[in-house]
């Protein structure tokens, strides 16, 4: 099974829910028609550095090229990015004259390019579009530029959200900006774009895909459709993500991670928890790979939040396959982490376990820690990252911290 003959392992499909998504192998040929039903003559593409010598970015730009879609490079977007990248990316965008943004690569491009096309049209700064109660009115909408989303991983989902993820230097937070108008008009799912992701990228983002849906199904908001959403969207994980370490040019495993990603970022509309709340402070003081931080942090938050969800994983455990209820749904992740190569301990990912109050400040004022299934205190908080650092599960679990 190889990526040159794509028609005979993956579907091709029209979506229109959340946005308009073209999906399917090879579908990246049609950018430059996306382009012209979204109105946009002058793209500023959007990417970061190890995108660009990429096959799959040279497949991008022939596509718009070939057909005369003019258009100019961004490629200063960093790995976990902060203000720095979308104020460079403003102005690229506004020497150039462009009339759009073709964000292309993982989550990090993605949402610098969500949050360029927002700040081009602003006089206000971009932490006054932080994603608490209605400061995304304070946006001038009519200004807002023109999204087309390029995902070339299988996890944050950022090509269906109406958000950015930025680090606030000062503050060492990573804030989510949002307006509604910064949902990609249109998306491009092409799994053949991910093929040449080293195994790190294909693992930490694949899993960051399914903490969106395990976190969704956990939060104890009201949402069945992104309840539904959710348990397809791990179903979809488990089964193909070991598919696609095994064989890395398996086009129908990977077009379902693509699938799963998206699912993911429509399923925590019901809401996200404490594998988000501690990977992001995580993530901004230790610069940490967040699909990675969320692999590391996930069963201790699991074993954290066991009596208030272990009705829900059972139910999840029996729709997946995996045997022997909550206690078996934690050991399936626990195996398939290791089998992939992912850390145990955030110690091992490079983490201070000395940080305890920092990160448990920053996690329990996290906007994720609402959506938790269990009330995150400061007290809650430290213990999974306790536990988490030292690489006892079992100690997550009600009871002393530290």
């Amino acid at each position: 099974m190889t990526a040159s003959t794509p028609s005979a392992v993956s579907p091709s499909a029209n979506w229109t829910y959340p946005t308009s998504i073209r999906f399917g192998a090879g579908r990246i040929s049609e950018l430059a028609n996306a382009c012209s039903e979204a109105g946009i003559t002058n793209p500023l593409v959007v990417t970061d550095p190890g995108m660009v010598g990429l096959p799959m970015f040279q497949s991008i730009h022939k596509a718009l090229a070939d057909n005369g879609v003019k258009h100019r490079l961004f490629r200063n977007v960093q790995p976990n990015p902060v203000e720095a990248n979308v104020t460079e990316g403003v102005t690229s965008y506004r020497e150039g004259d462009h009339d759009g943004v073709i964000a292309v690569g993982g989550g990090s491009a993605l949402d610098v390019g969500k949050t360029i096309a927002l700040m081009v049209g602003q006089t206000r700064p971009v932490w006054d579009f932080e994603d608490i109660g209605d400061n995304w009115t304070r946006a001038e909408a009519s200004r807002i530029a023109p999204v087309i989303a390029v995902p070339t991983t299988a996890g944050t989902g950022s090509e269906v959200g109406r958000a950015g993820v930025v680090i606030d230097e000062t503050t060492h937070r990573k804030v989510i900006v949002f307006h509604p108008k910064m949902m990609p008009v249109a998306v491009i799912c092409d799994p053949e774009l991910t093929i040449g992701l080293p195994k790190i990228l294909t693992v930490g983002t694949g899993i960051d895909a399914l903490s969106h849906s395990l976190e969704a199904l956990c939060a104890p908001s009201y949402h069945p459709m992104s309840h539904g959403i959710g348990l397809e969207g791990v179903r979809l994980v488990l089964d193909n993500l070991p598919k696609v370490v095994a064989d890395p040019t398996d086009v129908e495993a990977r077009g379902h991670m693509m699938s799963a990603a998206a699912m993911g970022a429509v399923a925590f509309q019901k809401g996200l928890g404490g594998m988000h709340a501690l990977a992001h402070p995580i993530g901004a003081v230790f610069n940490t790979h967040h699909g990675m931080t969320n692999a590391v942090v996930m069963p201790y938050v699991l074993t954290a939040n066991r009596p208030a969800i272990e009705p829900m994983i059972e139910s999840l455990a029996a729709y997946v396959g995996v045997p022997g209820g909550f206690d078996g749904f934690v050991d399936h992740i626990l195996a398939m982490r290791e089998s992939m190569g992912v850390p145990h301990t955030l110690v091992d990912l490079g983490v201070d376990a000395g940080a305890t109050d920092t990160i448990s400040a920053g996690a329990v004022a996290d906007p994720s820690a609402g959506g938790n299934p269990i009330e995150f205190t400061n007290e809650f908080a430290a213990r999974i990252f306790d536990a988490a650092c030292s690489g006892e599960v079992a100690a997550a679990a009600q009871g002393e911290s530290r």
